[in-house]
């Protein structure tokens, strides 16, 4: 088997650059999940990284890499990814500014912020708001602007990420939402100031949470058919339109399993598994693959947020009608040193009863109830069936009422009218 990557490294984690950048990870090195003879010596791959694909040739079926050598395939397996998608910002091509994603541009990047105070991250996404929690714990001045109201937009309603945004407020981050980032303005090609409606904002770096879209170059070449959000269609096999040709990850169609709209958000939370499942089959197995729910969870300043969709806001643009049940509990006993709050809002299906999204913000635990609700979902769980769940009782690690049969309980009683 070969692995063909344009970047220099692979099986490492760009989700933890932030934190190296904050200090809360000691090094880049500690990103890496293994050194890359392992899979060389130890699994047998022939390994070409800092390799350039040029084109695929079906009709041979080889692979022509950069400076013309190429390789058979029998089956091929398409993990390119997501690109960046260049915003229309005047300045964007300046010195300072910056999209994260490689682990040795990372390194450089780490190096410049010693000599940085003021930072700018465009986007209060997931990346975006990783980052502001990184460089505010590293003492740098942040500003966020981003033109939606409120965090997390895509992911969340604003009600549940009022207390992240007020965590990271405290830790003197500064937030310009509904605002439009007019110019990125240099002196001597370098960044010196973001431009906006309500001023100017001096800063020698900006951090870029630019939209991202799947790779799709040799996809096309192949004649590989693309979905509706421009990832490629797949089957549940994750095989493609053309014959022996599977494809996994960012750059392909999932489906989220509410909504029913191909979903392109945190894709480390499905494409790992679809990886398994293209690589399986492609060595002749018959595994299959389910739309996803997309539980999801990060920290956002010392605040943990998560769920798993579908939020309030997209139910109502879907048209889709809902109850609400929503709870403010504890994340374990009230007189623990280590109590701290939990709330949690849940969509439920008034015709079914199925819950079909949920939010998390609060203390630990988050990344578990999202997990744990997923699954739930999945097997279409309703709310009557958690108002009634058992759960761990537990001084230092859970409530006795747990938050999340506690908002099942307030769903049942919205649903009677209560």
């Amino acid at each position: 088997m070969t692995l063909i990557g344009d970047l220099a490294h692979t099986a490492y984690s760009p989700c933890g650059i932030p934190y190296v950048f904050g200090r809360e990870v000691a090094s880049f090195d500690d990103l890496f999940l293994q050194k890359s003879e392992f899979y060389t010596e130890e699994i047998g791959l022939d390994l070409r990284l800092s390799t350039f694909v040029e084109r695929i040739d079906m009709a041979s079926r080889t692979v022509e890499m950069g400076g013309g050598e190429r390789l058979p395939f029998d089956r091929l397996i398409l993990c390119t990814g997501w690109q960046y998608v260049l915003p229309e910002i005047p300045g964007i091509e300046l010195e300072g500014i910056h999209f994260v994603k490689d682990i040795d541009r990372a390194r450089e990047i780490d190096r410049a912020l010693d000599g940085v105070d003021s930072v700018v991250v465009w986007k209060a996404r997931p990346v975006g708001l990783e980052l502001a929690t990184g460089l505010a714990h590293r003492g740098k001045q942040v500003t966020v602007i981003d033109e939606e109201p409120w965090l997390l937009a895509e992911f969340a309603d604003p009600d549940v990420m009022q207390m992240g945004q007020e965590s990271l407020e405290k830790l003197g981050v500064r937030f310009l939402l509904s605002t439009r980032l007019r110019e990125l303005k240099g002196r001597d090609g370098r960044l010196v100031s973001a431009i906006t409606a309500p001023g100017e904002i001096a800063c020698q770096m900006a951090f870029m949470a630019a939209d991202q879209k799947p790779d799709t170059r040799l996809a096309r070449q192949i004649g590989v058919r693309l979905g509706s959000a421009g990832g490629i269609v797949v089957d549940d096999a994750m095989r493609t339109n053309v014959a022996d040709v599977f494809a996994a990850g960012a750059v392909v169609e999932t489906p989220q399993a509410i909504a029913e709209v191909p979903v392109r958000l945190m894709p480390g939370t499905y494409a790992y598994t679809q990886g398994r499942v293209a690589g399986a089959n492609a060595a002749g197995d018959e595994r299959h693959y389910r739309a996803v729910h997309v539980p999801w969870a990060m920290e956002v300043g010392t605040t943990q947020v998560g769920g798993v969709l579908i939020t309030e806001t997209l139910a109502r643009a879907l048209g889709r009608p809902y109850i609400i049940g929503e709870a403010k509990g504890i994340s374990c006993a009230r007189y623990h040193p280590k109590v701290e709050p939990m709330r949690v809002k849940m969509l439920a299906d008034p015709a079914t009863r199925e819950v079909i999204g949920i939010q998390f913000a609060g203390g630990d635990g988050v990344k578990e109830r999202a997990d744990f609700m997923a699954f739930a979902m999945r097997k279409h769980a309703t709310i009557d069936e958690l108002a009634t769940m058992e759960n761990v009782y537990s001084p230092p690690i859970g409530a006795l009422n747990e938050p999340i049969a506690v908002a099942a309980r307030n769903a049942v009683a919205a649903a009677a009218g209560k």
